[in-house]
C-alpha cells in the first residue's frame, strides 16, 4: 500500500507491505461549519465565567497570549473572535504575547503569517524571552518550590487572556491552557526547574495525563498565582481546522478540551509492533530535528523493545542553531552516556528534557532519520541513523526482525498518539 506521510508543507509517499501494516489516524472529525460562530458562541456562553464581553472593559491593559511559529494554532480567528466580543477595547490598549518559552524569538515575517497584518501592525506585540531577566518578574514558588518567574508584562497587565490549541503532549499531558503561562512566559530559570531530570522521568509526565503529573501540576499551580482572567481553547482535526472550541474558566474549559483531545487523537492497539513509522505532523511541527522528538516518542509508546523507529521529519530549521540541544547531544557519545550525565548530580542545561526523552527512546529502539535539510554527518551526530528512502527502510528492518514482524504507521505522527491496550 502506498501511503501519504506528513513531512513539511508538501507530504511524501512510502510503500508498506499489505499483509503487515497497521495504519493509525487521528479519528476524522469535520471542521467546525462556521469557524467563526463556534469561537463566538464559546465565548458567549463560557464555563464558569460570565460571557467575555461582560468582564473586560475598555480602557484596561489586556495581555493575550498565543503559541509561537511552532505550533499550528489558528491565531487570527481566534483573535478576530476575541476582539469582536470586546467592544471599546482599542488595538493599542493590547499586547498579543508570543508564548515561545525558551524557543527562539519569532521573524517579523513570521509573526505577520501568523496573526495577520492587521494584528501584528496594530497591537504591540512581544516574542517573550525567557532568558532577559528585565523582561522577568518574580510572582512566588510554588508549594513544591519551583522560583516562578513570569513576563513582567503578562504580571502587569490588568486582564488576562491565554488562547491555545489542546492535544496530547508527550511530557506535560496536553498541551493549551495553563502551559500558555508557564512555560510559555516563563523565565529561564522556572522552565529549567519544571522540565529537570526528576520530572522528567516520572511514569505520569507522559501523553494525555495531566493529574498527578509532576509537570502539569505545577503548571496548573503557576497559572492561579498571576491568574487568568479569561481563556479560549480549540481542538483541530488532521487539517489543522477548528472543530471544537472551549472558553472561560481556564481549569475547566481546558479540562473539557483535554476530553475531546483525547478521545479524538488517541488509539488503543493491542501489542506492539516491531517497526513503527512517524513524522511530526508536517510544517510548523517538523521544522527542526528537535521538535521531532515528539513524534519519536508517540512511536516509542507502541514499538517493542529493541525494535525499530522511522521517523521523517523535514529539519528546513535544523537541528536548529539556537537553544543547547545540539549541544548537549555532541557531550557524550551513546544514549546511555547522555542519559547517565543528565539525570546525574549537577548538571542543568536549557534543552536537557529533549535529549534525555530522545535518550530513554534510544535505548528501547533503534531510530532512523528521513530528512531534507540535515546531512547524514548531522543525522549521526545526534544519535540516529540516516536514511534516504522510506519504503526501503522499512522492507530492510521488517527483513531483521523475522517473517512474522509488523509495522504501524502514524502518517499524522503525534496528532495520534498510540498506546498499549491493557
Amino acid at each position: 500500500m502506498k501511503l501519504r506521510l506528513d513531512y513539511g508543507t508538501t507530504g511524501l509517499f512510502a510503500e508498506f507491505p499489505d499483509d503487515r501494516t497497521t495504519v493509525i489516524e487521528p479519528m476524522y472529525v469535520p471542521a467546525a461549519a462556521d469557524q467563526r460562530a463556534t469561537l463566538i458562541a464559546a465565548l458567549r456562553r463560557p464555563m464558569g465565567k460570565p460571557p467575555l464581553r461582560e468582564v473586560v472593559r475598555p480602557g484596561q491593559k489586556i495581555a493575550i497570549s498565543v503559541c509561537d511559529i511552532t505550533r499550528a494554532q489558528p491565531r487570527q480567528p481566534m483573535l478576530e473572535a476575541l476582539f469582536s466580543e470586546m467592544p471599546g477595547v482599542r488595538f493599542e490598549d493590547v499586547t498579543i504575547l508570543i508564548a515561545t518559552g525558551t524557543h527562539r524569538r519569532n521573524r517579523l515575517e513570521e509573526i505577520e503569517s501568523m496573526l495577520g497584518r492587521e494584528f501584528a501592525r496594530s497591537c504591540r506585540i512581544v516574542c517573550h524571552d525567557a532568558r532577559d531577566p528585565a523582561s522577568l518578574a518574580h510572582v512566588g514558588d510554588t508549594g513544591k518550590g519551583v522560583r516562578v518567574l513570569l513576563n513582567r508584562q503578562w504580571v502587569e497587565s490588568d486582564f488576562k487572556i491565554t488562547t491555545g490549541f489542546v492535544e496530547p503532549h508527550f511530557f506535560a499531558g496536553f498541551s493549551g491552557g495553563p502551559k500558555m503561562v508557564a512555560p510559555g512566559l516563563a523565565g529561564l530559570d522556572t522552565v529549567m526547574e519544571l522540565h529537570n531530570a526528576v520530572r522528567i522521568g516520572h511514569p505520569n509526565a507522559t501523553w494525555g495525563v495531566t493529574e498527578g503529573n509532576p509537570i502539569h501540576d505545577d503548571v496548573r499551580e503557576i497559572a492561579r498565582m498571576t491568574g487568568v482572567d479569561f481563556a479560549l481553547d480549540v481542538t483541530l482535526n488532521r487539517d489543522q481546522q477548528i472543530t471544537t472550541a472551549f472558553a472561560g474558566d481556564l481549569f475547566q474549559e481546558h479540562a473539557a478540551a483535554c476530553v475531546a483531545a483525547k478521545q479524538n487523537a488517541m488509539r488503543a492497539v493491542p501489542r506492539p509492533f516491531d517497526v513503527v513509522v512517524t513524522t511530526n505532523s508536517g510544517y510548523p511541527l517538523d521544522q527542526n530535528l528537535y521538535q521531532a522528538v515528539k513524534g519519536m516518542s508517540a512511536a516509542a509508546k507502541i514499538v517493542k523493545e529493541g525494535g525499530t523507529i522511522i521517523c521523517a521529519a523535514e529539519c528546513r530549521d535544523g537541528i536548529p542553531d539556537h537553544g543547547a540541544y545540539g549541544q548537549i547531544l555532541a557531550l557524550r557519545s551513546s544514549p546511555q552516556e547522555l542519559l547517565e550525565m543528565i539525570i546525574g548530580p549537577g548538571f542543568s542545561r536549557p534543552d536537557q528534557w529533549q535529549v534525555q526523552i530522545q535518550a530513554q527512546i534510544l535505548l528501547k529502539a533503534k531510530v532512523l532519520l528521513k530528512t531534507s535539510f540535515l546531512g547524514p554527518d548531522q543525522v549521526r551526530a545526534a544519535h540516529f541513523e540516516p536514511i534516504d528512502d522510506i519504503s526501503a527502510a522499512v522492507d530492510e528492518a521488517l527483513g531483521r526482525a523475522g517473517r512474522a514482524a509488523t509495522v504501524c504507521v502514524l502518517p499524522q505522527g503525534p496528532q495520534t498518539i498510540p498506546y498499549i491496550r491493557n
